[in-house]
């Protein structure tokens, strides 16, 4: 399917042919840059369109390991940082990983390998994030509790710098509700923030990531509470974003702006078809927010159904 019609201000919400676990960052330099599981290595693509991202340019980021799992791209204190899963062919040993690039560009420069973030348990962890608030940075990720894959919880730990852990891990959820508890092992994981008007919303994927079912849901916070606290963060009872419209499995999303930025996009992998499994593509569309400053996704657009382009694009 093409992801353009013939009306230029229409698409399709494909983006993305084959690929999963989608992270894209817009920067102050207009361009949007755009990652996603590739297995072997990270790859870095960059473009001013997000219909076009699956042409756009490309740079590869040789990495030593294997399994090489949702790489996300990051800007912080003026230099450049991809977080990501790795493990060496077994997965009871994936951890995250850190490179950095002090370049202005990131397809330009050197990446340099800071080595593992972790915190002093160093258990199995997958999908790190970065949650900034004012002068302080929060590491979130997914992870076990023990040794052993009965279940993916998910973590925050406060860091001292953007590849160093300073805290002890704190759980603040772990699959609890029948939607994310059909399937085993059960899982939380993909963890990504949205903050709006002192309300951080923390969007996660559940259920089973090789099924049918696997789905957003929503953990809140307020920006003025202690992050390192769980008391401070509260689940929603039904996921936000799940199957509908002949698509399957939508989940592991990112989150950015239209080139104008008035208008917000949500970015998330589905299974091509039912019961595809790992087997996935890429889908973009556009989201509001409610007047309690919640956001809200609908459902995911049908394959054949037209959107508008994200507004600015050219």
């Amino acid at each position: 399917m093409k992801m353009e019609h013939a009306d230029s201000g229409l698409c399709y919400s494909l983006i993305v042919n084959d690929g999963a676990d989608p992270w894209v960052y817009k920067h102050t330099d207009g361009y949007y840059y755009f990652t996603r599981t590739t297995g072997m290595n990270v790859t870095l693509w960059r473009s001013q369109q997000l219909t076009q991202l699956s042409s756009a340019p490309s740079r590869v980021i040789p990495v030593e390991g294997r399994n090489i799992w949702a790489p996300e791209l990051h800007y912080i204190a003026d230099a450049w940082y991809i977080y990501y899963a790795m493990d060496d062919g077994d997965n009871a040993n994936h951890r995250m990983y850190v490179l950095e690039n002090r370049s202005a560009d990131p397809m330009e420069g050197e990446w340099e390998f800071k080595g593992q973030i972790t915190d002093a348990t160093n258990k199995w962890a997958i999908d790190g994030t970065v949650l900034q608030l004012n002068s302080q940075l929060y590491f979130l990720w997914s992870g076990w509790e023990g040794d052993v894959d009965v279940q993916q919880n998910l973590y925050i730990a406060r860091m001292s710098n953007p590849w160093t852990i300073e805290s002890e891990r704190v759980e603040i959820a772990r699959p609890s509700y029948a939607w994310e508890c059909n399937h085993t092992p059960y899982v939380n994981e993909g963890p990504q923030v949205l903050v709006r008007n002192g309300l951080i919303h923390m969007v996660f994927s559940a259920s089973g990531s090789w099924t049918d079912d696997y789905c957003l849901g929503r953990i809140t916070a307020r920006t003025e509470e202690d992050m390192l606290d769980p008391a401070s963060w509260s689940k929603h009872s039904e996921p936000i974003f799940s199957a509908a419209n002949g698509l399957y499995g939508p989940g592991h999303c990112s989150f950015t702006t239209s080139p104008d930025d008035t208008e917000d996009w949500i970015v998330y992998h589905v299974a091509k078809h039912a019961g595809a499994g790992w087997n996935r593509e890429i889908r973009m569309q556009r989201f509001i927010w409610n007047e309690d400053d919640t956001p809200e996704l609908g459902q995911p657009v049908a394959a054949t159904e037209l959107i508008n382009k994200p507004s600015g694009e050219v």
